[in-house]
């Protein structure tokens, strides 16, 4: 839509936080939009919070006064539904029930005109469900914005079975009107970001509940090896868990089961002792008027470094690891067997070191595993096995800190923490590419805007390799018997075949 084009009409229904955000991220953008809220203190408020949000813009020099000014003069408020009429679309973000948004939807479109589009901000109904109250579905659509709006740059635009495609892409150009990138959605839960998330806290959980590692040492390894923003504690601290708990039950009965979204028996015990997070003082973490109470890493033991052997089962990884400990002054011994003085290093995807030892036929005692699929740089991994001596445990994680990189011990696991956290990120977004809930790039796009990941889950399987993943979750699968790690055909078909996995078909 070109700037020198009339702007259609706006309107929204509901204004708390979320209906507060798309008013000023549409009225800056130069549409005209009219307020309504059962409670008409509520339009005040919003309108007012609106002007505060732009003062500090002002203040900060990124919105003039003229600009301002014209903003808030596009904010019209209505003390009726019925003063909406004329109205081009109406965006409803009311309370997340469905009886509340079939009563408001059967009353918009016996006030709006027969061609305006009503629009749903919902971020957890059917859209075809909302839509079925209406006399005509098609013209209801989902138009999903992501809190805080002004700062999130992203929209979901979801189809209801019956939703017309005109009215799809006349959303998508309103949003990039708005310079929001418009993503286009099949109506399925969770859309693509709340369905790309579900990794994220489950699989932390999950690894938390098998007693691999500490909550604070999960949340440092996803953080720094990882690459996000926040570890999966921090966030459900921050949101509280008895929200996520709520998410994560919902998600979970809402495809039937699927092993890949079951939650924790650690959730509800936690939410039955209060434990909800930084709104109460303590969750995973303690606080002090709001802040967190920092959690010590153990550091380095202060004892020698030792020579080091590793396997040459996993080539490249073992080759990667050997030249950064060499550039770090450990010695790196060669050869197809250790010496009766080295460490023993294996490098497993997907595997526990136990496996390793196993399959190799290595001395148990001696032996550790390290991730180096993660970044060796930032903070690293080691994995002991039940068997592994504490001598040795000790001399692995001083030699391994010899570089002045931080190290992190973890009991046995599959996949260690960022293998698996990763790979189930990956396999989710692959299978939301194979249900063709969005396109690859899309999936993408929308989970590195509103989740702030550094790159989408397709991406990330590529930056690790497709190949790579499948084996990890076969490795995993094959540990725990359990679907939850299976790799789908999406991820396991581009493997096969040496494409990436954003490459649609």
């Amino acid at each position: 839509m070109n700037d020198g084009q009339e702007r259609p009409l706006l309107a929204v229904v509901g204004l708390g936080t979320m209906g507060r955000g798309i008013a000023q991220v549409a009225a800056q953008a130069g549409f005209t939009v009219r307020l309504h809220d059962r409670s008409a203190a509520a339009v005040a408020a919003a309108k007012s919070g609106i002007a505060d949000v732009l003062a500090r813009q002002r203040a900060k020099g990124r919105l003039s006064e003229v600009e301002a000014g014209s903003t808030l003069a596009r904010l019209v408020p209505c003390d009726t539904l019925e003063a909406l009429a004329g109205c081009d679309v109406i965006i409803e973000s009311i309370i997340e029930r469905l009886d509340a948004k079939h009563e408001l939807f059967r009353r918009l479109e016996a006030i709006a005109g027969s061609q305006a589009l009503l629009a749903t901000n919902t971020s957890s109904l059917s859209v075809t469900a909302v839509a079925a109250a209406c006399e005509h579905p098609q013209r209801v659509v989902g138009w999903h914005f992501f809190n805080p709006v002004p700062l999130v740059r992203v929209a979901e635009i979801v189809n209801g079975l019956r939703t017309a495609p005109e009215v799809t892409e006349r959303i998508a150009e309103l949003t990039e009107a708005m310079d929001l990138a418009a993503v286009r959605v099949r109506d399925m839960p969770g859309f693509i970001v709340n369905h790309a998330g579900r990794a994220f806290t489950p699989e932390a959980f999950r690894i938390l509940s098998e007693g691999v590692a500490e909550f604070h040492d999960i949340d440092r390894i996803l953080r720094e090896a990882g690459g996000f923003r926040m570890g999966p504690f921090e966030l459900i601290d921050m949101i509280g868990l008895d929200v996520a708990e709520l998410v994560m039950d919902s998600f979970y009965h809402q495809y039937y089961q699927e092993p890949r979204f079951r939650s924790s028996p650690l959730v509800k015990q936690r939410v039955a002792a209060g434990l909800l997070g930084r709104k109460v003082g303590h969750g995973f973490y303690a606080y002090a008027d709001g802040v967190r109470v920092a959690v010590e890493a153990t550091p380095a033991p202060s004892v020698p470094t030792v020579p080091v052997w590793i396997s040459e089962a996993e080539p490249e990884l073992a080759r990667e690891l050997g030249e950064v400990l060499e550039r770090e002054g450990v010695r790196v011994e060669a050869g197809t067997v250790p010496s009766t003085q080295a460490l023993i290093v294996v490098t497993p995807l997907g595997q526990d070191v136990s496996t390793c030892v196993s399959e190799q036929d290595l001395d148990a005692v001696r032996t550790v595993g390290v991730d180096a699929l993660a970044p060796l740089d930032r903070r690293r991994t080691l994995m002991c096995s039940p068997a592994t001596g504490a001598v040795w445990r000790d001399a692995a994680h001083a030699t391994l800190a010899a570089g002045g990189i931080p190290v992190t011990v973890i009991r046995d696991s599959p996949g260690f923490v960022f293998q698996r956290m990763w790979a189930l990120i990956v396999a989710i977004g692959c299978e939301m590419a194979q249900q063709r809930i969005a396109a690859p790039e899309d999936i993408d796009r929308a989970v590195r805007a509103a989740l702030g990941y550094s790159l989408g889950p397709l991406a990330m399987g590529d930056a690790l390799g497709p190949e790579r993943m499948v084996r990890i979750l076969h490795h995993m699968h094959a540990a725990y018997g359990d679907p939850r790690y299976r790799p789908c055909p999406w991820l396991e078909r581009r493997a096969k075949l040496g494409l990436s996995l954003l490459h649609n078909d």
